[in-house]
């Protein structure tokens, strides 16, 4: 059995980390390189950098950031935001990024996720989704609609229906975050994360919500999740990385301990 893991994610906007509530009234809250480097020191198994106004101003991703962040922490991770093209892909995991996030982009083009995997490895290549709880119906019959845009733009597409075809179209793993939970530390979206989980057979990474390490364990057992995303209950100092993982592993969930 593969171990669980945690990973921590890191809003960029202007070279700062931010944290909001539902996609909204973002707080700046820190340097990410930084940041990043005590979450490494601290035993976290991967990171992840999302520019999240890069798409909606039409930007690359920082590379320089990415170097940086490259340079100082040697555990996995992803960027996302601001890519645009196989060109952008290529250019952040030369700065050293292991893995690319999509969203906005393969929506709009799909065919990116196909020639990301055909290019670099469906290893690197993660469908970035966010999701809105709708009302269910034959167009999105799951109850669940993929947004865009940093959550500013409705598509009109049923999540689970997205996740399968990123699927076939090579993605590697699929980090679903849900809209409604998004920051609220009020547990994961349970229901959206196992109906992914059980639709796909690449691993899935619960987004959105966390805000105790129980929330974890559910997401990672009942959600049926393989990674679970956190932030805001790090961020601001309300648990550690080794206090989330010795519950977890306390509770049964194999886990990666640090020796440190």
């Amino acid at each position: 059995m593969l171990s669980k893991r945690v990973i921590v994610c890191l809003d960029v906007r202007n070279r700062k980390t931010t944290k909001g509530i539902k996609f909204q009234g973002n707080v700046d809250i820190g340097d990410p390189v930084e940041m990043g480097k005590q979450y490494y020191r601290e035993g976290v198994d991967e990171l992840v950098f999302y520019d999240i106004t890069a798409s909606a101003e039409n930007r690359p991703m920082d590379i320089e950031m990415v170097r940086e962040v490259a340079q100082r922490i040697f555990i996995p991770f992803s960027v996302g935001g601001g890519i645009r093209s196989l060109d952008d892909m290529r250019a952040v995991l030369l700065a050293g990024a292991e893995k690319v996030s999509v969203n906005s982009l393969a929506v709009k083009n799909p065919a990116i996720i196909a020639e990301g995997a055909k290019a670099f490895g469906s290893q690197c290549i993660v469908l970035g989704m966010d999701a809105l709880r709708v009302d269910p119906g034959v167009k999105i019959p799951s109850g669940y609609e993929v947004v865009v845009k940093g959550g500013r733009e409705r598509t009109g597409i049923d999540a689970i229906r997205w996740a399968k075809e990123a699927e076939k179209l090579g993605a590697g793993e699929i980090c679903v975050n849900s809209i409604d939970a998004d920051g609220t530390k009020a547990g994961y979206e349970l229901n959206l994360t196992s109906q992914i989980a059980e639709a796909v057979g690449i691993p899935v990474i619960a987004s959105g919500g966390a805000g105790k390490p129980e929330h974890l364990l559910e997401v990672l057992t009942k959600g049926q999740a393989d990674a679970a995303l956190i932030a805001s209950m790090v961020h601001y100092g309300e648990y550690t990385i080794p206090q989330i993982k010795d519950y977890l592993a306390s509770r049964g969930v194999r886990v990666r301990i640090p020796l440190i």
